[in-house]
């Protein structure tokens, strides 16, 4: 079934995958459309940019869950487990861990306190509000922040659909660049955040439905009477969760180096503003349930792909990212096949309009309307948002086509850990210290995003150390020093955080 021999199948099969992936684009594309439709009897930015804090609880969940897991979940970490085994599977528990923390933890109380510190729509205009200050420079850090990262990680995301076409249809890689970085402009361009989180709810069911499918198929069919299976040897401790197979310094660094990617999730933006969109308390109980579930099966299953492809194949792919690619094509006819690759696409698209609306919003918020244009008009604000997102892509579109840029695997780290660093301290300060102050915030975001930028380059590949772990902790130390021998915060401040810790009147 769908197995590659020769020169015809190849292009038989191409063809069927060729019309799958079509199909998906035009549904992407029709969602784009219908909410641009559909936005014009609700104009503004709010609505534009924070889908009008209405989203469905359902939605919400799985669109932050699609919009985290971007295309390394299908490639990326089934590549590592097909690699090295189960010592790989540290990243995945401190994502479990740190996903089911922010949904406990952050999300209830962001949604709360960004609506009672003047209703805010954007993660830097939480933070400058929660200090009721006119102060725009933390503001405008933000932003530049999120311009730098999000450049980035949404190289990560245009490097993985080059990297899909290329492989599955041979067609060059920087022309499936651009077309998938077009296509992810259209319908963020046309439809905003309601656009994004139900393109995002449905290419997080596409994913789940796909690592769910493959590797249960590829062992019925490991199971059947025509399987030979590969002569294959297996890495001296394959089934160890230690590296090396032992407790030591290495393992140590491993196992610290998995767990602190879960620091990401308190302060990555373009998952932040999903909580704060969510309707209703009600709502939000609802999503954590399903978020955290959501998440739990997605990487569990990335990891099984690994290892059943490794038994599948043995160490025969030249290319350890394409584990879950050729066990797809392997095993399943070509038009299912090509259904089930477009989750590859899902998850990177997912992850990318994220990023663009975020970094977008960001910008027309807290940078243009309050610096340069302070009474700019609605619609303006928009169209500024959308020139955002058109500039983003094309500097993102430029950094994966560089020959010299890094992996997938490589760019979605150093983003994650920059945004880690960054504001995930801040944020979680900001939600559970009142002593916090406008000082120590600023200071804390600034100090995150240098430490984790200084160790990355200079001492990240001696120790071994993921640098969001030194980078947060930076942060956290400034915030709270910084606090301490600064002004408290007024009284107006102090009074409306115990009011925001209340659950709200929606609550169920």
């Amino acid at each position: 079934m769908g197995v590659i021999c020769g020169w015809k199948g190849v292009v038989k099969m191409n063809n069927y995958e060729l019309v799958a992936f079509i199909v998906y684009f035009v549904l992407v594309i029709g969602v784009g459309i219908y909410f641009f439709i559909k936005s014009r009897s609700e104009a503004g930015e709010k609505a534009y940019f924070l889908g009008g804090r209405n989203m469905n609880g359902l939605v919400a969940a799985l669109s932050a869950g699609a919009s985290d897991m971007s295309a390394w979940v299908l490639m990326g970490l089934p590549g590592a487990f097909y690699l090295n085994g189960l010592s790989e599977m540290w990243i995945s528990v401190g994502l479990l861990i740190g996903t089911v923390s922010a949904w406990i933890f952050v999300a209830p109380r962001l949604r709360r306190f960004s609506i009672k510190f003047n209703d805010s729509i954007t993660i830097p205009q939480y933070l400058t509000n929660r200090f009721k200050t006119e102060n725009k420079v933390l503001q405008i850090i933000c932003a530049v922040i999120f311009v730098i990262a999000y450049c980035i990680y949404a190289a990560s995301s245009i490097k993985a659909c080059g990297t899909l076409f290329n492989t599955v249809m041979g067609a060059d890689e920087k022309i499936a660049m651009i077309v998938a970085a077009a296509i992810i402009v259209v319908y963020t361009f046309l439809g905003g955040f309601n656009a994004v989180c139900w393109t995002d709810f449905f290419q997080g069911m596409l994913m789940l439905a796909a690592l769910m499918i493959a590797p249960i198929i590829a062992v019925v069919a490991m199971s059947a009477t025509g399987f030979v299976a590969p002569a294959d040897v297996l890495p001296e401790h394959y089934y160890s969760v230690l590296s090396g197979g032992t407790f030591n310094k290495v393992s140590i660094i491993t196992i610290l180096s998995g767990l602190g990617w879960g620091l990401g999730y308190f302060g990555m933006p373009h998952i932040l503003v999903r909580y704060i969109s969510i309707k209703s308390e009600k709502e939000m109980k609802k999503s954590r349930i399903v978020g955290s579930c959501w998440t739990a099966v997605i990487l569990i299953m990335a990891s099984v792909v690994g290892i059943v492809g490794r038994k599948y194949f043995g160490a025969g792919l030249p290319d350890s990212s394409q584990v879950f690619i050729s066990t797809v094509r392997a095993v399943f006819p070509a038009i299912i096949a090509g259904i089930l690759l477009s989750a590859i696409l899902a998850a990177s698209m997912s992850t990318a309009d994220s990023q663009l609306l975020a970094s977008s919003s960001a910008f027309a918020s807290d940078v243009y309307k309050p610096i340069f244009r302070k009474k700019a008009s609605d619609k303006e604000m928009l169209w500024a948002g959308r020139f955002v997102v058109i500039i983003i892509s094309v500097i993102a579109l430029f950094i994966a086509m560089n020959p010299d840029c890094n992996s997938i695997m490589d760019l979605v780290s150093n983003a994650w850990g920059a945004f880690g660093s960054a504001f995930g301290p801040a944020i979680l300060l900001s939600l559970y210290w009142k002593r916090l102050t406008y000082q120590g915030t600023l200071a804390s975001i600034v100090v995150g995003f240098t430490v984790d930028i200084v160790w990355f380059k200079f001492f990240a590949p001696s120790t071994g150390l993921y640098e969001i772990i030194p980078g947060f902790a930076a942060g956290l130390l400034t915030a709270v020093l910084v606090s301490l021998v600064t002004k408290t915060p007024s009284e107006e401040v102090l009074k409306t955080f115990e009011e925001a810790k209340k659950p709200t009147a929606d609550e169920a």
